[in-house]
């Protein structure tokens, strides 16, 4: 199997269809590899853009597409759109439910409960694999290690880190050898929509890449400068590099 790798304004990101990208990744982790994975977004471009701690990071990772932003930018840049969105909040689930070896998931993130009601609906949704602990992301920096430890002592081969942007990529990239997991995910909000206490955009949004919306309207006061001023300043940037 042979992917496709694409330079994003400096961001090397993975083009393949989403059933392909399942294969690549199990066929890595049976090879006895070890995977940190991404998604690159508008958003994640921009912080890597001004963060040369964060962009340095994302060099150690295997990075996926997410969104319509970089989806412009490839067909600005290469000429070719990427071949399906594979946004962490639709990846992730897809992984889990059609990786039909067992794994064991541990999921780190999120207020307190949260990671609890999104183990929850993993379970549900595949129950041929372990959720071997969970653990919220509101602890002190002093914590850190202990947290570390204990996420270690489950034997996880997956950990799911949801801290945001770029603090769950630098967590996993500082942390990774510690975790002694076989892959580590920074998932972003996806335990909140998991949990159901963040409400997914309908198919529509979804379907035309157009979430980011939606959430915009949701959260207008928390989102607006991340949205309306980063896909701007994002676009700009795809447009003097092309």
């Amino acid at each position: 199997m042979t992917l496709v790798t694409r330079d994003i304004l400096g961001v090397a990101v993975t083009s393949a269809p989403m059933d392909e990208m399942i294969a690549h990744l199990n066929a890595r982790l049976a090879a006895g590899e070890r995977l940190k994975l991404a998604f690159l977004n508008a958003h994640t471009s921009n912080v890597a853009a001004r963060d040369t701690a964060f962009k340095a990071a994302l060099q150690g990772f295997l990075i996926l597409n997410d969104g319509v932003g970089v989806d412009i930018a490839a067909r600005r840049l290469h000429g070719e759109r990427f071949p399906e969105n594979l946004n962490g909040t639709d990846f992730v689930p897809a992984y889990v439910q059609r990786t039909e070896t067992p794994l064991r998931i541990y999921l780190l993130g999120g207020k307190p409960g949260v990671a609890d009601e999104a183990a929850a609906k993993l379970t549900a949704l595949a129950p041929h694999h372990t959720i071997v602990g969970t653990q919220d992301g509101y602890f002190p920096s002093e914590k850190t290690a202990d947290i570390v430890a204990a996420v270690a002592e489950t034997r996880p081969d997956i950990v799911l880190v949801a801290f945001g942007n770029p603090a769950q990529e630098l967590f996993i990239a500082r942390h990774f050898d510690a975790l002694g997991c076989r892959m580590a995910m920074g998932v972003g909000a996806l335990l909140d929509f998991l949990s159901g206490r963040v409400v997914r955009a309908p198919s529509f949004f979804r379907a035309v890449r157009m979430e980011w919306v939606w959430r915009l309207m949701r959260e207008p006061g928390r989102l607006w400068r991340r949205y309306l001023l980063g896909n701007s300043q994002f676009l700009w940037r795809v447009i003097r590099k092309g």
